[in-house]
């Protein structure tokens, strides 16, 4: 089964904040200039960049290693752990819980086929 306590539940990223992450997850650790490039368009100002980049650490998603006045950031979540988490949330409120009520729901919208349902089936039976 699939359950998440709501103690476990990290903080739901912003929008902005997201990309951050999705960009220090790429780079593994970079500088703001460096993160500010992997932004997609418009690309936020360096001011921005930089008060979003201070809540994430406030947050405890990333940290920073000083080179004199520079700050390089790093993450402290992974991507995976997030993923579950996010996905975990979006299955406990919008799919009951079940995590076959979201197969369900992208067989029916057509969003996965079946070549990768049958390889879902072989991941489940390599994993037993």
């Amino acid at each position: 089964m699939f359950v998440i306590s709501n103690s476990e539940i990290m903080q739901k990223l912003a929008k902005r904040e997201e990309q951050i992450m999705q960009s220090l997850w790429k780079l593994k650790k970079a500088f703001i200039k460096e993160i500010i490039e992997e932004l997609p368009d418009p690309k936020p100002h360096y001011n921005t960049t930089a008060t979003i980049v201070k809540i994430l650490e406030e947050k405890g998603f990333i940290s920073h290693k000083a080179f004199g006045n520079s700050f390089q950031y790093y993450p402290l979540i992974s991507k995976t752990d997030y993923q579950k988490d996010v996905l975990g949330e979006v299955v406990n409120n919008y799919f009951d819980n079940s995590p076959l009520a979201l197969v369900k729901f992208f067989a029916k919208e057509e969003k996965i086929n079946t070549e990768e349902l049958e390889e879902i089936i072989k991941l489940i039976k390599n994993n037993k």
